[in-house]
């Protein structure tokens, strides 16, 4: 049977055409060379077959790029490792607050601000020269879940209200941002009002994926070698980035984790990096 003739089963309970190009998409983007990635294909392909989930498929190629070298299956882990964030928004929160502050603006989380008819709670508040940056986050844990335009809608509203108030020294971008993906309606609405949309795929070229990939920022959670009760750990300290890892290791130590795991575990997130 042809690759093209096989339907694969999505999150969402929808039934879509396997594509071989998307598969070898995200495996280049786990950096793995196109010998490994033919051979994980010739693998994958053999084990197809009619209304095989997209879980299973991911869960066979990270398993075998985890066997020949765990940095790749830490980058090709990516979009489940920004579900892992949760269940809470807040994780969600501070990373995108950290990607904002790695790229050289001035970053608050979660504070108050007034608008004419009432003051918000405005989760992500960045700065960098006339550059001024109020973000809303909405994480959803289920994938099958999108940003409806009732989102964008309500965030517009609110970025309206605080500009209305904040007349001496106006936010100049209104941002919302998920970990999913935008209806066509929500990215008809939020271009038509002028705010900035990032999601897991959008904007093409700069979505929360490539900027990820493109500046090394991965989430601690991306890690094969750190347990789920390790990423809560180090989640609850507001250690959201690998990258911080490496600044504040001593929070390996509360873990009790051995020497050479250890050295492991900073080996790991040095690469994912780009140390």
């Amino acid at each position: 049977m042809e690759d093209n003739e096989i339907y694969v089963l999505k999150a969402s309970g929808e039934r879509v055409q396997f594509s071989l190009d998307k598969l070898r998409s995200s495996l280049r983007r786990s950096g793995a060379d196109e010998k490994l990635i033919n051979s994980i294909i010739d693998v994958v392909r053999d084990e197809l077959y009619q209304g095989i989930s997209t879980k299973e498929i991911y869960n066979r190629a990270f398993a075998l790029l985890k066997r020949k070298k765990s940095i790749f299956a830490s980058k090709y882990k990516l979009k489940k490792a920004i579900y892992e964030l949760g269940p809470t928004g807040f994780p969600f929160e501070r990373f995108i607050g950290a990607l904002l502050q790695y790229s050289g603006y001035e970053v608050k989380i979660g504070k108050l601000m007034k608008g004419a008819c009432v003051t918000h709670e405005v989760d992500v508040i960045a700065r960098k020269n006339s550059d001024y940056i109020i973000a809303e986050c909405k994480f959803h844990s289920d994938e099958a879940r999108k940003c409806d335009v009732k989102i964008p809608l309500y965030i517009d509203s609110r970025f309206r209200d605080i500009l209305s108030y904040q007349k001496i020294d106006p936010p100049t971008e209104g941002w919302v941002v998920t970990n999913t993906s935008f209806t066509r309606d929500a990215t008809e609405y939020g271009t038509c009002a002028g705010l900035y949309l990032l999601s897991w795929d959008h904007p093409k070229g700069d979505s929360l994926k490539e900027r990820i990939d493109r500046l090394g920022l991965y989430p601690i959670t991306v890690s094969t070698l750190l347990t789920q009760r390790e990423k809560q750990f180090l989640l609850s300290r507001d250690i959201v980035l690998c990258r911080q890892l490496i600044k504040d290791d001593f929070y390996l130590d509360h873990l009790g984790i051995t020497d050479k795991r250890r050295e492991n575990i900073l080996k790991e997130v040095n690469m994912l990096s780009n140390y």
